[in-house]
């Protein structure tokens, strides 16, 4: 692939993580076009004109079909509220773009159905912006977990809290209403679950889950009734003897990006916590109890692909280190080489443990995947 045009829809908090990933791939990898930046949607059109002079695009607009029709567009970059992702995802895999969409894939399963199958039926190549799966960190705990490290794994347990929430006089948005999806449950939950696909391979064969609204109301002129969950909790029975439990909460005092992944082995336990995520904690079993304890290993050149953005162990990467490693897995997708990147097939087998959590939750009883 000679040159890649890039589209981006959206320019908020994920529209510039994208945009910065686009602008940095190629210094930092060296083996890929300086992508091509062609044009940006946002609103009102006087945003998008700004945002792309800022970003480096050539033209903005406020009409995103502008892209998707653009024959200089290879690649469209989705990072809009979540009920509008199905329409511009499948749009723009009908006219022949790859897509690279932010998570979740949409609020509803029949959406996701969709997207994957305008995903299958194109051809292209789309994936999910899942980044945390790219951590250095993570790609050497699920080394380590291949080479049975800590032996046959029992149970797993993963937290994701933050606190945006947390204050009762936060404003109402988008996020609070039934629109967006569930709310912390595919909001947060994905992630965990993107994690335990991508350190495990399958999907939960059970799931049972609960939701909690803290506050009924936020503030905005007369009251908003808050319509999605901010808490959620979910049990998940996989093949075999595995279990894992999920813990979300949008209203957690005093969590700023926390994802607390721990995974319980025959012979040892596995640690890794996002608000540290140069690091993972290690124990090894092995008899010795004077001296037994966790081991801290911290992420350096040893752990790829740490050493193309620095030379020097513990100098630590960041959020938007791991979507410059995400979008060099597009790339290389794209090229038909190996990535480590979540498509819109397996995505949807996230999609699907999602909804079966939140049926759960009506319904007040185990769940199987399929139901």
């Amino acid at each position: 692939m000679e040159r890649i045009g890039v589209g981006l829809i959206g320019t908020g908090y994920m529209g510039k993580c994208h945009a910065m990933a686009w602008n940095a791939v190629t210094t930092v990898y060296g083996d890929v076009p300086k992508p091509q930046l062609i044009g940006l949607c946002d609103i009102p059109s006087a945003a998008a004109t700004a945002r792309a002079a800022e970003f480096g695009f050539a033209y903005g607009t406020s009409d995103w079909r502008r892209l998707v029709d653009d024959p200089a567009i290879d690649v469209i970059s989705i990072t809009v509220p979540n009920h509008l992702h199905a329409e511009m995802a499948i749009a723009a895999l009908q006219r022949g773009k790859h897509v690279w969409c932010e998570k979740p894939m949409a609020p509803t399963l029949s959406e996701a159905i969709a997207m994957t199958q305008a995903a299958e039926a194109s051809g292209q190549v789309a994936i999910l912006g899942y980044n945390y799966i790219q951590n250095p960190a993570i790609r050497h705990a699920r080394q380590l977990l291949e080479a049975g490290a800590i032996g046959p794994i029992n149970h797993i347990r993963i937290e994701m809290d933050e606190d945006f929430l947390a204050d009762p006089q936060a404003p109402f948005t988008w996020r609070s209403e039934a629109r967006a999806g569930y709310g912390a449950l595919d909001d947060f939950g994905v992630h965990p679950l993107s994690l335990l696909w991508t350190l495990f391979g399958r999907p939960a064969s059970a799931l049972f889950g609960e939701m909690a609204r803290p506050y009924a109301t936020r503030p905005l002129v007369g009251g908003t009734k808050v319509e999605n969950w901010d808490i959620a909790t979910a049990l998940l029975r996989f093949a075999g003897d595995l279990t894992a439990t999920l813990q979300m909460n949008r209203a957690a005092w005093g969590r700023k990006g926390r994802i607390f992944l721990q995974i319980f082995g025959a012979a040892g336990t596995l640690l890794f916590d996002q608000e540290r995520m140069n690091e993972i904690m290690l124990y090894r079993h092995d008899g010795d109890e004077a001296n037994a304890g966790f081991r801290t290993i911290l992420t350096g050149p040893a752990h790829p692909p740490y050493e193309r953005f620095i030379k020097a162990p513990g100098h630590q990467l960041g959020f938007n280190d791991l979507k410059i490693i995400e979008c060099r897995q597009l790339i290389g997708r794209i090229r038909g080489q190996p990535s480590i990147a979540i498509s819109f097939a397996e995505g949807l087998q996230i999609e699907r443990q999602v909804h079966a959590i939140a049926k759960s939750h009506r319904d007040g009883r185990w769940v199987g995947l399929e139901a």
